[in-house]
């Protein structure tokens, strides 16, 4: 017991009253992009319409509209030994499988909310939710 007094006792010599301000302000600092995140996700109107896009190497491959019918399970090959495999089960979606090394993507989840992405890097594949409004504005092409 005396040797966890001797250590706590170490630390608090080492800490300064400013110190404790600044790992508090680093502790709400962390909780800032959760609050932007549930703000823009209660901001969006009732109805928006989802949809999920499957992007390879950056270019679109799929656009599916979530919907509480609509059950795919579809497989993508984005070069001759990589492999994944896409499910939509009705408002979610998800990389089910894949062959990357690590299963980020797999260990990701369902998706379901506009913003939510699954990465697998390795393939360069991206499944993303978006909000309609969002999509529409991902198709404006403007002049330079």
């Amino acid at each position: 017991m005396t040797r966890f007094k001797t250590a706590y006792q170490r630390m608090r010599q080492l800490l300064r009253p400013f110190d404790y301000v600044v790992i508090g302000l680093i502790i709400a600092l962390s909780f800032v992009p959760h609050v932007i995140f549930a703000y823009q996700h209660a901001q969006m109107p009732e109805g928006t319409e989802r949809i999920a896009i499957v992007k390879i190497r950056g270019e679109i491959v799929d656009r599916f509209s979530l919907e509480e019918d609509l059950h795919i399970e579809k497989t993508y090959h984005p070069s001759k030994s990589q492999w994944n495999t896409i499910q939509i089960d009705g408002n979610r979606a998800r990389v089910k499988e894949d062959n990357s090394p690590h299963q980020i993507a797999v260990k990701t989840g369902w998706i379901d909310r506009p913003g939510q992405v699954a990465l697998c890097l390795p393939h360069d594949l991206i499944l993303i939710i978006e909000g309609q409004a969002e999509a529409e504005a991902d198709e404006l092409i403007t002049p330079l």
